[in-house]
């Protein structure tokens, strides 16, 4: 049985234009890396109802993004923030305690920003004014330290490396929630919720690191972890 995985999806804006309402988008490095794990990906956009998404699917993968609207978590926004296009936020929020417990989760970049803010919890906005430097921006590789007794670090031993693109990471952690994995600077890398079984959420981009190995395992695993919650929900 091949598990379903729901990737919910960008809005964008057309430009004035007759007969154009924008585009919907996701890079196709996500859904490609799911087939290739044996799941079947989904797209998701805004305008589903996220009830009836959440009754078929088998687990979801929440891809990167941008920037989150702080006033979520009673802040106010950097002037550096690009932000999220509303809709893919209002959908996701709602369709977030929409999921049964035992139903997977894996969060890549915005995702895992997406996870701790909805949990409470609150974003650095801009890592260069904190870190001095812009080392985790445009696709350069992290390398991270990896609790060896979590979920994650099971998979990936106690160091990962991946292409990093975010100049936002997690503050004030959410309720529920653990730090599994910090870059060699401390910025937050990896967390994992304590009240599921399996929600694991990461910085980096495994789907654009796949040629190490740990990566594509993440990935793998994610899925069989779907399929196990297809299997029993027959």
């Amino acid at each position: 049985m091949k598990p379903i995985i729901a990737l919910t999806m960008d809005a964008e804006t057309a430009q004035p234009k007759e007969g154009k309402g924008g585009n919907l988008i996701v890079d196709r490095l996500y859904p490609q890396a799911i087939a290739d794990a044996g799941g079947v990906p989904i797209l998701v956009p805004p305008s589903a109802d996220p009830g009836e998404i959440a009754a078929f699917v088998h687990g979801w993968l929440i891809p990167g993004g941008d920037d989150i609207d702080a006033a979520v978590y009673g802040e106010e926004n950097h002037p550096q923030a690009d932000l999220q296009d509303s809709r893919r936020f209002d959908f996701e929020a709602a369709f977030y305690p929409l999921l049964p417990p035992t139903m997977p989760i894996l969060g890549i970049c915005y995702g895992c920003q997406l996870v701790n803010v909805l949990r409470g919890g609150n974003l650095i906005q801009h890592l260069p004014d904190e870190l001095g430097h812009d080392e985790h921006h445009d696709g350069q590789w992290t390398r991270s330290h990896i609790d060896p007794a979590s979920k994650l670090g099971r998979l990936t031993g106690p160091e990962i490396s991946g292409r990093c693109y975010h100049h936002q990471a997690i503050g004030r952690l959410g309720s529920d929630l653990v730090v599994t994995g910090r870059s060699e600077d401390g910025v937050i890398e990896a967390i994992e919720a304590t009240d599921r079984p399996w929600l694991i959420a990461v910085q980096w981009h495994p789907e654009r690191s796949r040629s190490l190995d740990p990566n594509d395992r993440l990935i793998r695993e994610f899925v069989d972890a779907a399929r196990r919650y297809a299997q029993d929900s027959v």
